[in-house]
């Protein structure tokens, strides 16, 4: 990893106000993708894969929901348009390659083919997965693949599936020394049914951090405890005053879980009440492994997360396409997080995901 990105401390050291939350401590490894070019060999986010060229690039068959979300774009109309936005910065006069004014002086007459084609019909299977996430175990050692595999690549179809709208994920455990000659050009799909279900392809800093619950995975007597205002007096905590009515918010704000792309730790929820999941096929209860975030930080209490490299960014105003909050670029849900979770027992049983 070619640079380093630093969680701040938290303003509050929980455990030492409320002893019973130590046990519940899990290691997370926050990602803090940002965008680059990230090669084959890298660990990234919408990055390309080490993947073998005599290995059949992954497709999706499943059946696939008419969503009129407007006009379709392919994965490439995509990136174009995030460049064309940040090319056209009203700061700065654009400088384009003698490609990109191509592509600018077409986009006119494709947006006017696109709205005489009209709404867009169900898409065509079988469908090319898009490369979401890749994983080396140098890099994560938290993560724990089986046998000699050491490396995780994550792709998904940037359609629309049942249930909950979501796309349909794909998760390959490979031994990266295995690999000879590399796939130079994978396929795309044709289409993405939101622009959000195309990353952007970012580096990673890998940074191990402690977590402790989301207040709904707490017990009853544990969620009480951290809305009794007086214990947190008691501790000389120093917690702001506005959160003298309802505390737990900033438990829940600055000290639990971290928000954006991690490894492990504890699952972001919120969309729904915490739900078991089990393995389809040995039934052990699954663990998280990956959380998918549309936000790295949210909002300005969320940005005691902001990591210390990005304090002086993070204030700055953005343009579209350029919010630090957002490198990747991906939205899944309603702004939300896509979950991944394995078995323990075995990470190669099926994997679940759910949107929180």
């Amino acid at each position: 990893m070619s640079f380093v990105r630093t969680t701040p401390p938290r303003p509050v050291e929980v455990t030492a106000v409320f002893p019973e939350l130590a046990p519940l401590a899990r290691t997370a490894v926050r990602l803090h993708p940002r965008p680059g070019a990230p090669s084959v060999r890298d660990s990234s986010v919408g990055g390309p894969l080490l993947w073998s060229a005599g290995e059949p690039w992954p497709h999706c068959e499943d059946a696939h929901l008419h969503v009129d979300s407007g006009f379709r774009q392919s994965p490439t109309e995509v990136r174009l348009e995030r460049l064309l936005q940040f090319r056209w910065r009203p700061d700065v006069q654009p400088t384009l390659t003698p490609e990109e004014e191509v592509l600018k002086e077409s986009s006119a007459a494709w947006l006017a083919k696109r709205l005489d084609a009209g709404p867009p019909g169900p898409a065509e299977c079988p469908v090319p997965m898009l490369p979401v996430a890749q994983l080396f175990l140098r890099d994560i050692p938290l993560l724990r693949p089986p046998g000699q595999a050491d490396l995780l690549q994550i792709l998904w179809c940037p359609y629309e599936h049942d249930p909950y709208y979501k796309p349909s994920t794909a998760l390959f455990w490979r031994s990266a020394a295995e690999v000879g000659d590399v796939l130079a050009t994978p396929p795309e799909p044709y289409e993405a049914d939101y622009p959000g279900y195309v990353p952007e392809p970012c580096v990673l800093a890998p940074e191990a951090i402690t977590e402790y619950p989301n207040c709904l995975d707490l017990s009853s007597d544990l969620q009480l405890a951290l809305d009794d205002w007086s214990r947190w007096q008691a501790a000389g905590a120093g917690v702001d005053s506005s959160y003298a009515e309802y505390p737990r918010e900033f438990y829940s704000i600055h000290l639990g879980n971290a928000p954006g792309w991690k490894v492990g730790g504890w699952p972001p929820w919120g969309r729904t009440d915490p739900s078991p999941r089990y393995c389809a096929v040995c039934e052990v209860q699954m663990v998280p492994l990956l959380t998918i975030a549309s936000w790295e930080w949210d909002g300005d209490e969320g940005r005691t997360w902001v990591p210390q490299e990005d304090q002086t960014v993070a204030l700055a105003s953005h343009y579209a396409g350029q919010n630090p909050s957002q490198p990747t670029r991906v939205e899944v849900g309603s702004t939300d997080n896509m979950q991944i979770y394995v078995c323990p027992a075995s990470p190669e049983h099926p994997h679940t995901d759910l949107i929180q």
